[in-house]
Order: C-alpha cells, then structure tokens, then sequence
C-alpha cells in the first residue's frame, strides 16, 4: 500500500513538473512570437515611410536616380522576406541603402532644407529607434526561450514537443564594426 502511495507519489510529482515546463516553453514561445510582431511592425513603417522619402527627393535629385533605384530595390527585397535570417539580411541591405541616400543628400542644400523632406526623414529616424529597440526586447526574449530549451532538465520536455531553437535578428551594420583611423598628417 505504501509502496503504491510513493509511486503514485512519483508519478504526480512528474506529471507537474512536465506541466510546468511544457507551459513555461509554450509562454516563452509566445513571448518571442510576440516580440518578433513588435518589431514586424516596425520594419512594415519603415518600409512604408522610404517611398514617401524617395518620391519628396526625386525633384531634387535627378542626377542620382542609382541611388533612388537601390532604395527602392533593397525596400522590396526586405518586404517580401520572410524568416529571421532572411530579414536581418534584407533590413542590412536596406540600412546601407538608407545611409547611401543620406550621403548623398549631403549635396541638395534645397532638399535637406525641404519640410516635408524633414518630416519624412525626422518619421524616419523615429522609426529606426524603435526598431531598435523593438529588436533589443525581441533578442532578449529569444535568449530566454533558447536558454530554457537547452537547460536541463527542461530541455527533456523541449525535445519531447520539439521546442527549436529560434534565431536572434541581427542587423549588421559595417559601420559600426570598422575602427575609426586617425591621422595626423
């Protein structure tokens, strides 16, 4: 009697922990599916406010229609694509072009001087923020979920409902990465 008490015991106590577990991956999981939404939103502004951006710069900037094209272009190949990796490519695509444009507004005085130009680009930058930091709360999420999968003895629960592995949203910028040379000469 003892002895079916304790096994009964055993089985409840296992049957909770693999409850708990399975529901903390299942709430981790929407968290990160959540946080991947913050940032969808976003990048569809963003991507929304770039032909605003290029049809306000294509009086002033007739002789730099390259420039206006490789927007344009790195903008739909961000649209359309689809997993984590995918975007984080595109949207580093699209960042680069979004930095060309700006150099070379540099050279419209009357462009950089145009208010709804100004507006766009103010929209714009505000845009760039928050998805940054829609990017950071998303990373952040993923860690946790990646984390709680791979440790033990949650892991084994994981594996069981093949809970994988899901991927940071990296935007690489080259800029960021290159060490600033200073020279005297």
């Amino acid at each position: 009697m003892i002895a079916a008490l304790i096994i009964i015991g055993i089985i409840v106590l296992a049957a909770v922990f693999a409850i708990g577990n399975y529901n903390s991956l299942v709430r981790l999981r929407n968290q990160v599916d959540n946080a991947w939404s913050q940032i969808d939103v976003q990048l569809k502004r963003r991507h929304d406010l770039i032909p605003n951006l290029v049809e306000t710069a294509k009086g002033y900037m007739k002789h730099e229609q390259q420039t206006l094209e490789n927007i344009t272009n790195a903008r739909a190949k961000a649209m359309q694509a689809d997993s984590v990796a995918d975007k984080s490519a595109k949207e580093t695509e699209l960042s680069g072009a979004i930095s060309q444009f700006y150099l070379v507004v540099e050279n419209y005085p009357d462009l950089k001087a145009n208010q709804n130009f100004l507006a766009v680009q103010e929209e714009l930058t505000s845009t760039e923020n928050k998805i940054s930091f829609a990017r950071q709360g998303y990373n952040d999420q993923v860690l946790f979920y990646n984390n709680k999968i791979q440790m033990f003895p949650s892991n084994i629960i994981a594996g069981m409902f093949n809970f994988g592995k899901r991927d940071f949203f990296e935007i690489e910028d080259e800029t960021e990465r290159d060490v600033p040379r200073v020279s005297f000469d």
